[in-house]
């Protein structure tokens, strides 16, 4: 699915091939996976690294970026970060709705580490389990409307990011419910990478 995204929204030229970490669960939930998932990343990226111009890594938490970045010369850039510096275009105060309240702690890092602090209006919750919610897109969907909805209303966001990627089918349904920008990690992170790589 997330490959699919990706080539929808790829330039002509390019091409998306994905690899899937197999030793975590498919949906990082905790603190605890989201670090286990990191050395898998980056044995992926070290594999893959002479066929490719460029590496996303496709969870919100960016597992195993910063590692990539330091053992090689590629271009990589995380869903995370992308959607975060998109959503603060132009100085926007942008929020992000998820389904993963173990991970609030790392998502409130990355707007600081970014320099995007000030911008940042906090996270909000879908109510439900994150992994029966991905089983469920309708669901899934409504629960996340309503964190998005939360970020507008409640936090001040002027744009609200989809925090995962295994929700970016539903990023795309929301994005025309909302008069403010509602930013699809994995579109950010591919139209990132094709100008770090054509830079």
């Amino acid at each position: 699915m997330m490959v699919a995204i990706a080539r929808s929204v790829v330039a002509d030229g390019f091409d998306i091939v994905g690899a899937t970490a197999r030793r975590t669960p498919a949906m990082i939930v905790s603190p605890d996976v989201l670090e286990a998932a990191a050395p898998e990343v980056e044995e992926i990226a070290r594999a893959r690294s002479g066929a490719c111009c460029g590496i996303i890594v496709s969870a919100f938490g960016d597992p195993g970026l910063a590692g990539i970045r330091a053992a090689m010369k590629l271009p990589a850039v995380g869903i995370g970060e992308s959607a975060m510096l998109e959503a603060a275009g132009n100085g926007r105060r942008f929020g992000v709705a998820t389904t993963t309240p173990l991970l609030k702690a790392k998502i409130d890092a990355l707007p600081e580490a970014l320099g995007l602090r000030s911008l940042y209006t906090g996270t909000r919750f879908a109510d439900g389990d994150p992994e029966e919610l991905v089983r469920d897109p309708a669901r899934l969907r409504a629960a996340l409307a309503g964190a998005v909805e939360a970020c507008i209303a409640q936090d001040g966001a002027e744009a609200v990011i989809i925090g995962g990627g295994p929700l970016g089918e539903a990023a795309r349904e929301l994005q025309p419910m909302f008069a403010v920008p509602v930013v699809a990690p994995i579109p950010s992170a591919v139209r990132r990478i094709i100008r770090l790589v054509t830079a």
